[in-house]
């Protein structure tokens, strides 16, 4: 009996050991489930941190990028307003020289004509005789013979 006694001792403390170490198991898989849990929500905000940052670092450039593009189009718009200045002042300058060109030869012509009319003229006579001498041709019926 002593024998059967120790032989049930003996399973009765495999039977305890076995279920320590099956609780102890289930509390290393509880904790390492726990452990993976968490590492994948650190590694799941770790990602959309990092996405975070990257989708805000795109965003930034995008914005920087749209400023000079602006900045750019407001120079240009500048330049052009600056050349269409530039070319009407031009043209402004090439019309105010024209009217000054066409008054200065309005006034050349009119005291040309002012002069003219004042001017003396010669008489024309038919006969090749201007101012009273002979020029030029001789009829030789001016010339009377005595």
């Amino acid at each position: 009996m002593n024998m059967q006694l120790e032989k049930m001792k003996q399973m009765q403390e495999r039977e305890r050991r076995k279920r320590i170490a099956e609780e102890k198991h289930k509390e290393w898989v509880q904790k390492k489930r726990e452990e993976e849990e968490r590492e994948r929500g650190w590694n799941l905000s770790k990602e959309m941190a990092e996405k975070a940052t990257k989708e805000l670092e795109k965003m930034q450039l995008q914005e920087k990028a749209e400023v000079k593009y602006r900045e750019w189009l407001r120079k240009k718009r500048e330049e052009e307003a600056e050349k269409k200045k530039k070319e009407k002042e031009k043209e402004k300058a090439r019309e105010a020289e024209l009217q000054e060109k066409k008054e200065r030869s309005e006034k050349m012509f009119k005291e040309w004509l002012h002069n003219a009319r004042n001017k003396p003229r010669h008489v024309l006579n038919g006969c090749g005789l201007s101012c009273g001498k002979p020029a030029g041709l001789y009829f030789y019926y001016t010339y009377v013979v005595t």
